[in-house]
């Protein structure tokens, strides 16, 4: 027993050894490659794009980089830190020819010297973000005070990094960096919206908004289908659960309970705000969905098909139908309330105080209602969910 521990020991830590062996082999074969693709750039000529333009690809990038400062030794050593930690590297001396180059090529991230002549590092990341807002700026400042950090991120930039830095200072955070972009983009919702069937709802990318065909939608954001026996299911649509993001609890209607339509159905609570949704028919509520409100993280998945939150015995649907939107005219409704959101959460922050000092953009974000400031709230709930 003893021997065959010892050979379980033994073939573990060779197992661990070999592991590791071939783990640095590759590393430093990949390093190799790394280093020949920087050597090589410094000897092609790139000034057809860009008169100082130098450029370092390596292959599958982590992000790809264009750095500007009017100090060649810092460009040296953009190239040859980030290069060498895989990153695909562009460098100019001047702003002009970086704003040039943004619009060619696409970058994730553009560094930008604070102090140039010429064009200055605030004049770059204001264009930057007027032509590719797509773009994250990094500001390259040796005045890296807590105003010019303020100022940098008024500009439109994420972040500065202060010179001079060491290699692993410069490594970690543009690692800071990367991550905070890709959390961004995974957070976003392109204003795109789709039909499909309802059992298709689940493939749904969560970065786009849905609405499952044969579905009504009302103004104040439920959806409703018709049942074969008459009565109709009302749940609550995309637009109402990608803003409202996670939600901790369904105040459902009494069972029994007669409404009409415009009257508050059923309220949602996110965190310590409830938010009230109206019904869209009138009728008697015959049912409610009492699973769902055990099991909420089934609307994570979608907000449709079986995630219904009541059912109503409608009294008066040939009037009340003609109000409630299906298919394009849905379509054309969801796209005009995203546009229509956008600019209300813009101008509601550009007018307060904006203690969250969020930047207006063209793009939504999940949970972004939970975001807001309670003044804010209120004008949301109010021009989309209390009509």
């Amino acid at each position: 027993m003893p021997l065959f521990i010892l050979a379980l020991v033994i073939f573990v830590i060779a197992d661990f050894l070999l592991r590791l062996t071939l783990k640095r082999m590759k590393e430093k074969k990949l390093r190799e490659e790394r280093e020949a693709a920087l050597a090589v750039s410094l000897r092609l000529d790139f000034s057809r794009e860009a008169k100082s333009l130098k450029r370092a690809e390596v292959q599958n990038p982590k992000a790809r980089i264009l750095c500007v400062d009017d100090e060649s030794v810092i460009l040296d050593s953009f190239r040859k830190i980030l290069v060498l930690d895989g990153y695909s590297i562009d460098t100019v001396e001047t702003g002009s020819e970086a704003l040039g180059l943004i619009q060619q090529h696409h970058y994730d991230f553009l560094f930008t010297d604070l102090k140039m002549p010429g064009m200055t590092g605030e004049e770059v990341a204001k264009s930057v973000k007027h032509l590719r807002p797509d773009i994250d700026v990094i500001i390259v400042t040796g005045y890296a005070t807590v105003q010019s950090a303020v100022e940098c991120m008024k500009h439109g930039a994420m972040d500065y990094v202060q010179k001079p830095f060491t290699e692993n200072e410069l490594i970690e955070l543009v690692k800071k960096f990367l991550f905070r972009r890709q959390e961004r983009i995974s957070s976003e919702l392109k204003p795109r919206v789709h039909v499909s069937h309802v059992t298709e709802m689940g493939n749904f990318p969560t970065a786009e908004f849905a609405i499952p065909g044969g579905a009504f939608i009302s103004e104040g954001h439920c959806w409703l289908t018709m049942e074969s026996d008459g009565s109709v299911k009302i749940g609550v649509d995309d637009f109402a659960k990608k803003l409202l993001g996670r939600i901790d609890d369904i105040e459902f209607p009494n069972l029994g309970m007669t409404v009409n339509g415009g009257q508050s159905l059923f309220s949602i609570r996110c965190g310590h705000r409830m938010i009230p949704f109206q019904a869209p028919i009138t009728g008697r509520v015959t049912r409610v969905n009492k699973y769902l409100g055990e099991h909420l993280e089934a609307l994570d998945i979608t907000p449709y098909g079986k995630n219904w939150i009541c059912v109503v015995d409608a009294e008066n649907l040939d009037a009340e139908l003609p109000k409630l939107k299906i298919g394009k005219t849905a379509v054309s409704f969801f796209q005009a309330e995203i546009d229509d959101f956008i600019e209300s959460v813009d101008q509601s922050q550009a007018g307060g105080n904006g203690s969250n000092g969020s930047q207006t953009n063209d793009s939504l974000h999940a949970g972004q209602m939970g975001r807001l400031e309670d003044r804010e709230w209120n004008i949301v709930v109010s021009k989309f969910f209390r009509r």
